[in-house]
Formats: C-alpha cells, structure tokens, sequence
C-alpha cells in the first residue's frame, strides 16, 4: 500500500467512503476535459480471408469492435491480440497496426479499399469475394482525435491496445452498449450509422474512465496521485481554477499537510514540482484553445489570468519552446509539452 505523508496536527483523517468521494469527484473533474471526436468510421464486411492496415495517427485513438466472426489484431510491435465476437479495442496512441483473419496474410490500407457512404462521416467497406457474398467477419471501425486537456500526460501512459471482451468484469457499463452496437451493425436500420458513431464514442470514454479508475496496480505519476485523496485536492483545485498562480503553500493548504511535506510527496508521486505542474496544464488547456476552439491569444491570456498577452507569450514559450503564435504553424507531433508525468517527454 502506498505510504501517506504526515498530517498536520488539526487535520481530520478522512474516513474511506470520503476518500473515494473525493477520487472520483477528481476524475469526473478531469472527464470534462477529454475530448473524442470521430474523424472517420467504417463498417467493414470481409470474407475468410482478409488484412487491413491502419497508419500511424498521433493526437488520435482507434476504436475497433468485432460484431461478427474473429480477427488478429497486430500491433505496430508485432504483438498479436485474438479478438472474438464482441471483442472491443481502444488504441489511445493512434499507432500503426493491422487486423488480419491469419498472422501470413498480406493487408491493404483502409483508405485504399472501396467504400460507400453510410451516414456522417461513417462508411461501409465490402471486401467479400463474389463466390461468397456472406460475410465471415462484421467489424466496426473508428478514428477519433483524443484529447485529454491538462491530463494529456495520462494518455501516454495507457497501454497501446485496451482489449475488451463482451463479458468483460472491469467495463461493466459497457456490456449492454456493445450489445446495442452489434444490433445496430446487424441490422441496418433507419439512421444506424449515426447512432454506431455515437455509441462508439461512449465507448470509448467508459474506457479511459475505467482505465484511470482500475490501472496497473503499479500506478505511477499521475495514477498514483489521483488515488492519493491528499494529492488529488491539489489537483483537483488546479484544474478547477486554471486561471489561478498557484503557491505550494496555496495547495498544500487545500491538501492539509505542511508546505515542505506536500512540496516533497507531489514531486516524489508526480515527478515534477506542483508549480511546474500547475504551469503545464494552463499551457496544455491554452493550447487546447488556440488550435481546437480558434480562440484568439489574447481571449487566452485573458482567461487565463495574465496581466497581458505579453506575460502570457512569455509564460508559453517557457513550457512549450516557442510561442503561442507559432502554434498553428506546427505539425501536430512537434506541439508536445514536456509531460507532467514523465519529465523530459514530449507528450
């Protein structure tokens, strides 16, 4: 069990029941900032035999559901996952990899194979051969861009595939979304493509919440402190008032310990120093703005809470390396922030 810093004197001991209360007040906290939206979904009806590769995608995740049949999905470092009727799989990376009937078949890119358009921004892709129309496989695909906001960090700790089976114990809320899943794929009705969308997104967010809430039970960085109810009312403070200059004494004052306790355990759990990571989810969130929501550097600032956008220009370029200016300009794998749970990283 994890060790629990020093209280000070007048600080109450939580009871448990408190204690999970406050875990997942955070992590419905930190919810509201993912983002996941479909960039692209396919349904795809093969025959025996097939192999489809999917490319590399970095701010993306992929989101795969086998309605029918079996497939092997390899990922982009050979490992082999069997997935069977009912089987999910969330790739938060966005990395290459491919779903294949066998390990010796060749594949085709997604994009190469014909499609027809199902509903919005969703496709059907039919590769049964003529001398069998029946398909031996259904499956369904998405690209999603995922966004986590400040806790973009925690993305790059998930594993490269979430493999979820339709009985699956620790995704109980998911059982009956998949379910309704295969019946929307099975069936084809009126305005099903849009809904498969939908359903997929969910999904896929019962997944990272699931994730963050029942992860390795090596938790580390910021796992770890979500789990630390000391820990987590700093953050969880940070990320509610992000416009806000903390002070160590500020949040180790929301977590009820002493200054020198809270500033040591914050950086031995999280790696970095509260300040540094208080800075780094106002850049994170102000990134968010400028190249998603299209709000001007100044809109920013001012949120914020910057004298000016000057202060603001200034306080970016000293987490990012360049100013928020440029932002728009770069390609999405060179926008990293050094991570706030692997110091050094790009994230």
């Amino acid at each position: 069990m994890m060790p629990h810093p020093d209280f000070l004197p007048e600080t109450p001991v939580m009871p448990v029941n408190k204690h999970f209360a406050l875990s997942s007040e955070l992590i419905s906290e930190l919810l509201l900032e993912m983002r996941l939206r479909g960039v692209q979904y396919r349904r795809l009806q093969t025959g025996s035999e097939f192999g489809v590769g999917f490319s590399n995608r970095p701010g993306h995740a992929y989101f795969h559901y086998i309605a029918v049949g079996t497939a092997l999905l390899r990922t982009h470092d050979g490992t082999l996952h069997e997935l069977k009727t009912g089987s999910m799989v969330f790739m938060p990376q966005g990395e290459e990899h491919q779903l294949l009937s066998d390990v010796s078949c060749s594949f085709q890119h997604i994009d190469t194979l014909g499609s027809a358009p199902l509903g919005e921004a969703v496709s059907g892709i039919n590769t049964c051969p003529s001398s069998h129309p029946t398909p031996s496989t259904v499956l369904f695909y998405g690209c999603m861009e995922f966004d986590l906001g400040g806790m973009q960090g925690l993305g790059k700790l998930m594993p490269q595939a979430i493999v979820v089976e339709a009985n699956e114990q620790v995704y109980p809320g998911l059982v009956p979304i998949l379910g309704a899943m295969k019946f929307e794929i099975c069936s084809g009705r009126a305005g099903f493509a849009g809904i498969l969308a939908r359903l997929a997104e969910v999904a896929a967010a019962m997944i990272v919440r699931g994730w963050i809430e029942n992860g390795s039970e090596n938790a580390a960085g910021l796992i770890a402190a979500l789990r630390d109810p000391r820990l987590a009312r700093a953050i969880l403070a940070i990320h509610r008032d992000t416009s806000r200059e903390w002070s160590v004494a500020e949040l180790a004052a929301q977590s009820h310990v002493s200054r020198s306790v809270f500033a040591e355990r914050f950086k031995s759990i999280i790696g970095i120093p509260p300040q540094r990571y208080a800075r780094e989810v106002r850049m994170r969130i102000a990134s968010h703005w400028i190249i998603h929501d299209k709000i001007s550097i100044d809109t920013v600032a001012l949120r914020l809470g910057y004298a000016s956008q000057a202060a603001f220009s200034r306080a970016f370029k000293r987490i990012n390396g360049y100013p928020p200016g440029a932002m728009r300009q770069r390609p999405a794998r060179q926008r990293g922030i050094a991570s706030i749970t692997h110091p050094g990283s790009a994230v």
